[in-house]
C-alpha cells in the first residue's frame, strides 16, 4: 500500500472518531468508544481487527507473551484508544512500541474523554513514511 493510500485510510480514522465523539461526547469506558468506532470504520468500508493479539519476540525468539492492538485498520494503521482525564507520554511510547513491534509506519492514539476530540488525537509516525 503507498502513502496516499494510507493518508486516506488515516483521514477516514479521524473522521470515524470525529463522528463517534459527536455523538456520545467524553466520560464513558474505552469498550464503548472501541465498538462505536469500529461500527464508524466499517460503514467507511475498511477493514476492521480489534483486540488483536500479536506476538512478543525477543532477538529473534517468539515468547510466551503477547501484546495487544486495541484496532488494527487495513492491516496497516494501528488505533489505540483511551478514555482518560490526560493522555501521557507513556501512551504514546506504547503506541509507537506497537507500532515497531508490528513494523506499522503510521498510528494514532485516540482519547475520547476530551471536551474536543481534535485535542485528544495524536497521530505518530514509525521511521520514514
Amino acid at each position: 500500500m503507498n502513502k496516499a493510500e494510507i493518508e486516506t485510510i488515516g483521514s477516514k480514522i479521524v473522521d470515524a472518531a470525529y463522528c463517534v465523539h459527536k455523538e456520545l461526547g467524553p466520560g464513558l469506558l474505552e469498550s464503548v468508544y472501541e465498538c462505536c468506532l469500529i461500527e464508524e470504520l466499517k460503514k467507511r468500508n475498511l477493514t476492521v481487527c480489534s483486540q488483536m493479539k500479536l506476538p512478543v519476540f525477543y532477538k529473534g525468539k517468539q515468547l510466551e507473551k503477547e501484546f495487544i492492538i486495541d484496532i488494527l485498520v487495513e492491516n496497516e494503521i494501528i488505533v489505540e484508544l483511551k478514555a482518560v482525564e490526560v493522555l501521557l507520554p507513556v501512551h504514546e511510547v506504547q503506541l509507537l512500541t506497537y507500532m515497531k513491534l508490528a513494523d506499522k509506519k503510521l498510528g494514532y492514539l485516540i482519547n475520547f474523554n476530551v471536551p474536543m476530540i481534535k485535542d485528544g488525537i495524536k497521530r505518530k509516525i514509525n521511521g520514514y513514511f
